[in-house]
């Protein structure tokens, strides 16, 4: 019997998916692998008669998505057919009926285990105190610390998703984009993918924050003639001079990405105009003999240092010894004929290759006289194992640990015998000791930097010789924790004090149980609720952990409570929101309070939520962003709380709802009509004179429309900063203030916080 002829559409989405794969197998056929091209023609057989007839949101057949992440795998980060196989059949186990044990069994336990990893974990597992996104990642680990391909099947999937966001509805797209910035893009920073990372960030940067991607890139647009400028005077004279050396060797302007430049004005509180950095130029070189490429390097740097006058303190040398993620290179900053200051990076095609690969890169010279030393990933894929093997309270806490392994600023720092250890920047001398042995870092009781004491808390420099100082017992402190940065620091800390806590839990329980049965109370569920929600803690054994540690003391207040008297408990950082209206009284904020479970009960998630005076009385602001009308902000439903928190999108509260609870997380827009005040925090900054409050002063009674809540300045050597808490009706009004403040002869800076 004949086949049924193809409609017009399917001979279209036919088309498309042959194209697709044919790209696929000329990337694959250029590159250094080659061998196994009957294997992945039978893996896109497989997974596109597995998804078959089914669609993206987009409209496009599904199989395209795994065409694309397994394009990612091939020709961006440069993996063979085991990782293009499982990339072209990462959805299969999840989205269609064939098992693990399928894909084992036509194509090999490599490809299944990478598969299996990928795969994310249905339904969720601590459904009651994690996340089912967060016990996805937890599983991606624990496989990656078997096979690092997993995660790097797992970028290539997150890219593609990142490319095609466009189609998801709004309050899914801020849930991925949490995601990818809180764990993704640091992930391929630290494998070595910058051009991934930078993508990733840059996209995320496009749906989180749209309009001061515009404000940057006309800045970007209006600039370029005097970047252009800047090139065409810098770099003739170096290319006379690697002409005359023989060098081959191309030379790049790398401009920074919007999103690493809105990072830069949001940390330094500066505007475009100041970044100074946006500008670099990169030397890469083929080396004559791939053996002396580190030698020709620091030649081409001296050569460069006749030409122009290098910075004195911006030398950066990554040759010695490699960025933990296998980054090499040589960087300064040198003084232009016209006064300015421009980057310099010099690296060999190598070393760009590994800065743009990451280690996938290292394949394509293994034969080529330049070793491979795998020992930083090793050791980093260690710390992660290790990480894994300490008892986490629940999976969110791991998100926040592992989230600390992910730093690439670095320092090195030598031990007694001149053995060099990489640690994070900021580390102290507590992670110098638990980075030798856990044992040592739990019996350390201080030591000598450059044969200097120090507390434990020394932040360690770049350079410094540490001996620690150990005795007999255990000396961990709760304190610790604020001045540990590491990883491995922090887990083996916070599983210690677990330990001692779970104690002092089981000693508060008793306690309560004991005060419950004296005052004639049946310890049950209904009666413990009522004294852990009365104290403002989320769970049962927050309240023994309090009680034990003698942080809580039941009484009077709490047999009240148990009996059905009305008291009010304190709020511990979160406020309610109560729209700014002289008289409001106890009785009208209860009955916003006992409106709320309602509210939240009948949001639809899928659509955005409009801010007006009737749902904000039913939300509670964050108290660390400060959103305010004009922001761009979100919804998150606070399960625990039963609260609807309205956050700023580049919260970092907010960034761990993403990442942790994203199906929590709705779209809100602002409706409030200039009706309602929102207090805002302002930062100053200036010169200190006589007479400065006066002219602040004079410049907010201009503005009587608005309200202060406070203003505090603090002024050392010469230079005041301080700030103030003002309450207004949107973003508008606060550039408005602080552009006023500006005018003020001694203020140098007015910028919202």
């Amino acid at each position: 019997m004949d086949s049924k002829p193809l409609t017009t559409q399917e001979q279209h989405d036919e088309e498309l998916i042959q194209a697709a794969f044919e790209r696929l197998k000329e990337s694959y056929m250029s590159s250094n692998h080659r061998g196994k091209i009957d294997l992945i023609t039978k893996a896109f057989n497989f997974a596109k008669a597995a998804h078959k007839g089914v669609r993206r949101r987009s409209g496009e057949p599904y199989i395209l998505h795994p065409l694309a992440v397994a394009l990612v795998c091939c020709e961006e980060i440069g993996l063979g057919s085991t990782t293009i196989c499982a990339a072209l059949l990462h959805d299969v186990v999840e989205d269609t009926e064939y098992t693990r044990d399928d894909i084992a069994n036509i194509f090999g336990e490599k490809v299944a285990n990478i598969v299996e990893g990928v795969t994310k974990v249905g339904g969720g597992i601590f459904a009651d105190r994690g996340s089912t996104q967060a016990e996805t990642f937890k599983k991606i680990l624990l496989t990656m610390s078997d096979d690092i391909r997993v995660i790097l099947v797992k970028i290539a999937d997150r890219l593609h998703n990142m490319r095609t966001l466009a189609s998801m509805p709004q309050h899914k797209q801020m849930k991925i984009v949490g995601e990818t910035l809180f764990i993704y893009a640091p992930l391929a920073d630290r494998l070595g993918l910058n051009r991934i990372k930078t993508e990733l960030e840059n996209l995320s940067f496009k749906y989180e924050h749209p309009e001061e991607l515009k404000m940057i890139q006309q800045n970007l647009r209006d600039s370029q003639l005097e970047r252009d400028d800047a090139i065409k005077d810098f770099t003739p004279a170096i290319c006379e001079a690697l002409d005359k050396m023989g060098v081959d060797y191309t030379i790049k302007a790398r401009i920074k990405s919007p999103y690493s430049i809105w990072q830069k004005m949001v940390r330094k509180k500066v505007s475009f105009q100041e970044v100074f950095d946006i500008l670099a130029i990169r030397i890469v070189f083929k080396p004559k003999d791939r053996k002396q490429e580190i030698a020709e390097s620091y030649a081409i740097y001296a050569a460069l240092t006749q030409i122009y006058t290098p910075h004195p303190t911006r030398f950066r040398d990554w040759l010695a010894v490699p960025k933990a993620n296998g980054y090499q290179a040589l960087h300064n900053t040198f003084m232009s004929k016209q006064g300015k200051w421009i980057e310099v990076q010099i690296r060999s095609d190598r070393m760009d290759d590994i800065a743009e690969q990451g280690f996938a890169a290292h394949w394509k010279y293994k034969d080529d006289g330049a070793a491979y030393d795998e020992h930083e990933l090793d050791s980093w894929v260690n710390s992660i194992k290790q990480i894994l093997d300490d008892p986490q309270p629940d999976t969110l806490d791991l998100l926040d640990t592992i989230k600390l392994n992910l730093f690439v600023s670095e320092i090195n720092v030598f031990s007694p015998k001149g053995d060099i250890l990489t640690l994070p920047q900021g580390a102290s001398v507590l992670d110098f000791a638990f980075a030798i042995h856990t044992v040592v870092g739990s019996h350390c009781m201080s030591a000598k930097v450059n044969h200097r004491l120090v507390p434990l808390s020394h932040h360690l420099q770049s350079g410094d010789q540490v001996d620690i100082i150990t005795g007999n017992d255990n000396n961990i402190q709760p304190d610790w924790l604020e001045f540990a940065q590491t990883a491995k620091a922090k887990s083996k800390i916070a599983a210690y004090l677990r330990r001692q806590d779970r104690e002092k839990q089981h000693q508060g329980e008793d306690m309560v149980r004991e005060f419950l049965a004296k005052n004639e109370f049946e310890a049950n569920n209904s009666h413990i609720n009522k004294l852990y929600t009365f104290h403002n803690f989320t769970r049962p054994d927050e309240l023994y952990l309090a009680v034990g540690k003698g942080m809580v003391s039941l009484g009077e207040a709490d047999l009240a409570h148990l009996k059905g008297k009305k008291f009010r408990p304190r709020k511990k950082g979160w406020r309610r929101f109560v729209p700014f209206i002289k008289g409001n009284s106890s009785d009208d904020i209860q009955h916003i309070e006992g409106s709320v479970e309602e509210f939240i009960k009948n949001i639809n998630r899928s659509k955005t939520l409009l801010l007006n005076e009737e749902t904000l009385e039913k939300c509670t602001i964050c108290p660390h962003c400060h959103p305010i009308p004009g922001d761009e902000a979100l919804g998150f439903i606070n399960q625990s709380t039963h609260q609807l928190e309205i956050h700023r999108r580049d919260c970092d509260v907010a960034m761990k709802h993403k990442i942790s609870f994203g199906k929590d997380i709705i779209a809100v827009d602002w409706e409030t009509h200039r009706r309602e005040y929102f207090d805002s925090y302002i930062y100053l900054e200036g010169r200190d004179a006589q007479g400065v409050l006066q002219s602040i002063a004079n410049v907010l009674t201009t503005f009587q429309q608005y309200l202060l809540r406070s203003i505090s300045l603090q002024s050392k050597d010469g230079i005041f900063e301080g700030e103030m808490v003002i309450s207004v009706f949107d973003i508008q009004d606060v550039t408005i203030i602080c552009n006023q403040l500006m005018q003020i002869d001694q203020v140098t800076k007015a910028v919202r916080k």
